[in-house]
């Protein structure tokens, strides 16, 4: 058995001392359905797809320096600091606002990476939003919002900070009102490239488009599934061992999937029994992001 049970959701940061943000969340998402239903002339492939933030995820401490020197201060196995998705971040907020202010950055990884679950993009919203409050750069959300597409087509709806349908590249969104959810979340233990699985020959890109009113009732599906599954057949027993309980999907480019729950009892049973050497979360939809009042 490999269940790794919540300690406790994601609480609002601490702002107790002058010039430091601690325990600031970076929840993570589950993509409902995901469509590719086209590509650009430059290659990105055009995606329609329900995020969903979850009151689970990972945690950055904040420090201001004066000096304008960006550090991460925490170790992330297999990310060398200058490639990390918050130094990234940090700099880039820098660069688009002439800060000359700089920070110290912990991050505490909770979340699996290569999951899927849009870990690191998160963790760059997340430094964007608590960067733009400790340095007093003034950027709106739609302004965050821009700047973090730079990063990578997630980032954006963590900044949004709602349930959202998404289009053209993820990047633009309309709020959902859904219903609140249990979910069991069950990660593999591989990493999928996400790249690889968007580069594959054999991936559908031409699915319909449909309308953000008919995606609850339509026919959904992951379009990058098949080719995680047949590229990771690991993803795929996954899938297959949860769908006993409840309709199961990969999330994202994979590696977790999902399914929902009709209560917290059935999907802590159901993570309980996950078996070896994977991993199981019972967790819960996220009315908003915890940070969603520091943006206007």
């Amino acid at each position: 058995m490999s269940y790794a049970p919540l300690p406790h959701r994601l609480a609002p940061p601490r702002t107790d001392l002058p010039g430091r943000l601690a325990g600031c969340p970076a929840p993570a998402k589950i993509n409902l359905f995901l469509h590719v239903v086209g590509r650009r002339a430059d290659g990105y492939h055009l995606l329609q797809t329900a995020f969903r933030l979850l009151d689970w995820g990972d945690t950055l401490d904040f420090t201001r320096r004066e000096d304008g020197i960006v550090r991460r201060v925490s170790d992330v196995p297999g990310v060398p600091e200058a490639d990390d998705l918050v130094v990234r971040a940090a700099r880039l907020l820098q660069q688009a606002t002439g800060s000359r202010l700089g920070a110290d950055i912990a991050l505490h990884k909770v979340l699996p990476m290569g999951g899927g679950i849009g870990g690191g993009s998160s963790d760059a919203a997340t430094t964007l939003i608590a960067l733009n409050r400790l340095w007093n750069t003034g950027l709106s959300r739609a302004e965050l919002q821009a700047l973090g597409l730079q990063l990578g087509a997630d980032v954006p709806v963590f900044i949004f900070g709602r349930d959202a349908f998404a289009e053209g590249v993820g990047e633009a969104l309309q709020p959902l009102a859904l219903p609140p959810a249990c979910y069991v979340i069950v990660f593999p233990r591989v990493g999928v490239p996400t790249a690889e699985i968007f580069r594959a020959p054999e991936l559908t890109r031409n699915t319909t488009p449909i309308k953000i009113a008919d995606f609850v009732t339509s026919t959904t599906r992951n379009d990058l599934q098949p080719v995680a599954c047949d590229r990771f057949p690991e993803v795929g027993r996954v899938i297959d061992w949860l769908a006993q309980f409840a309709p199961a999907r990969m999330t994202g480019s994979g590696a977790c999937v999902f399914a929902e729950l009709a209560s917290e009892p059935d999907a802590e049973r159901i993570a309980g029994s996950c078996p070896a050497p994977w991993q199981a979360w019972k967790v819960q939809s996220l009315p908003r992001h915890p940070l969603y009042e520091w943006l206007q």
